[in-house]
């Protein structure tokens, strides 16, 4: 892939100040992990609504992807095509139709009128928090390879085998682009595959482990999800205070203030990243399987860590802002 990006001149080149690598690089990173998602997908996994819902959608949003790393696009029809594949998903019958309320024992059943704009609001709000944080070499697919093995865990301990088995793809086929895109990356996912890695775990998170009976259903997906979901908030927060439209682009994620603000390299950052979500991840499963010693630690962990990402956040809001010379060895 790295190759025919070459030839057809689908590199991401570091013209504008938002890119972190210094680099011509190439782009259809995100169709080798489509590749490496669907084969075994077709192969192994048993086509059920959630499986023909993966392909179909998959498919449909990596090719979005594919046109929008070629020439890119402008935002408004790239969420229409991530409306199509959720319109894909809707029509093999998955949406979100009950909610258990955190801690407790009640179910909430959600008519069509409510859990159809609920569905399409998670899967979309999924989608593109992974395409925001897809800023450092090795980020989003290492976030993603964590998030989707987790899923496949819950997924496969609440018995939906066929779900728990397409998050394992998932996460193998995001772990074996790491050997390429971890720092110093050879090739970029691009929108191709931040978005399909997106979707196919909005789709994971909802017939996998939202459908489950466990009274924390609702809390394992925002565990599992954490750090995407803090920098899409962060991210929102901030634009909207500065009046700017949320699908711009800027360096105001939260890996552009470990490298530009607290001074960490490309690397140390991606790996601070990657222990609080290995932190979040351990405590979600510490409560699916009720090991309360274990939720005791890990959430404590957990708390810490939040509470240092969030202090370095507030320092940059507070104006300590200026750009570092954060350099990787």
């Amino acid at each position: 892939m790295a190759r025919l990006a070459r030839r057809t001149g689908v590199v991401d080149r570091p013209s504008d100040p938002r890119r972190m690598h210094a680099r011509v690089t190439p782009l259809l990173g995100g169709l080798a992990i489509y590749l490496g998602v669907m084969i075994p997908t077709l192969v192994l996994v048993k086509k059920d609504a959630a499986t023909m819902a993966i392909l179909v959608g998959g498919s449909i949003v990596a090719a979005v992807g594919v046109i929008d790393d070629f020439a890119e696009i402008k935002p408004l029809l790239k969420f229409a095509g991530q409306m199509a594949a959720i319109v894909a998903l809707l029509a093999y019958g998955l949406r979100i139709d009950h909610l258990s309320v955190p801690l407790t024992n009640i179910t909430v059943t959600l008519q069509p009128i409510i859990s159809i704009p609920l569905t399409v609001l998670w899967v979309a709000t999924i989608i593109n928090m992974v395409n925001f944080i897809d800023g450092l070499d090795g980020l989003a697919g290492g976030l993603c390879a964590i998030s989707a093995l987790t899923f496949a865990v819950i997924a496969l301990s609440l018995d939906r085998s066929t779900t728990g088995v397409a998050a394992a793809i998932l996460a193998g086929a995001a772990f074996a682009f790491l050997r390429f895109n971890f720092y110093p990356a050879s090739i970029f996912m691009g929108d191709a595959g931040s978005m399909l890695l997106g979707y196919v775990l909005a789709v994971i998170s909802i017939q996998g482990v939202l459908k489950g009976a466990a009274t924390v259903a609702l809390i394992f997906p925002l565990l599992v999800l954490g750090v995407p979901f803090a920098d899409l908030f962060l991210v929102v927060f901030r634009r909207l205070r500065k009046g700017v439209p949320i699908y711009t682009s800027g360096r105001d994620h939260v890996h552009h203030d470990l490298v530009l603000v607290a001074g960490f390299s490309q690397r140390t950052s991606v790996l601070l990243l990657y222990g609080w979500c290995l932190l979040l991840n351990g405590l979600a499963l510490a409560m699916r399987f009720h090991l309360t010693v274990a939720i005791v630690v890990l959430g404590l962990a957990a708390a810490a860590a939040t509470a240092s990402m969030a202090r370095m956040l507030l320092a940059y809001r507070a104006g300590d802002g200026r750009a570092g010379e954060a350099s990787d060895p």
